[in-house]
């Protein structure tokens, strides 16, 4: 799976292409505005925020990174950080309106339901494997499902419009 992404690193903004190796090894094909890198990871299971370390075409570093992904500490100080999905087909909040999206980017598990499916507010309904952890997708109220977008192996992008319901808004 490749993920394009839209970081700015203090003010200078970069195209970058990830493509994660699915065997579980460490390491990752990162492409920044074209020029391929080697990143390798201590654990790609984790978040960034709990990460201490990579290794960049052979070279250490040691990072912080902050969990809302607004900043990073490396060796040369501290850099604000804007990371934004570019595969995303719409980067609006949660809306409220029944309609269910990826919170994250990964792998659907499984489905859990069917369309025309009578569901209870919180019941799950997919399972989202990304970084090594399944998350539960669940129904944001009770009602009638009228759409669903996925299927069991497929990878989705973030804020990917996986399922519709309808209903009574609580």
């Amino acid at each position: 799976m490749v993920s394009k992404i839209a970081v700015e690193v203090d003010g200078h903004s970069y195209t970058v292409d990830v493509e994660l190796d699915r065997r579980g090894n460490s390491g990752l094909a990162v492409s920044v505005d074209g020029e391929t890198l080697t990143v390798v990871v201590p654990d790609l299971g984790l978040p960034p925020h709990i990460m201490d370390w990579l290794i960049v075409d052979g070279r250490p570093y040691e990072i912080v990174v902050d969990r809302d992904l607004h900043w990073i500490k490396a060796n040369k100080g501290l850099h604000r950080l804007e990371v934004r999905d570019l595969e995303a087909a719409d980067a609006r909040p949660a809306s409220r309106d029944g309609r269910i999206k990826a919170p994250i980017p990964g792998l659907i598990a499984r489905v859990l339901v069917e369309p025309a499916a009578q569901v209870a507010a919180g019941q799950p309904l997919l399972l989202l494997e990304a970084m090594k952890m399944e998350n539960e997708i669940r129904a944001p109220f009770a009602g009638t499902v009228t759409s669903l977008n996925v299927q069991a192996g497929q990878e989705v992008a973030l804020n990917q419009l996986l399922a519709e319901i309808s209903g009574t808004l609580p």
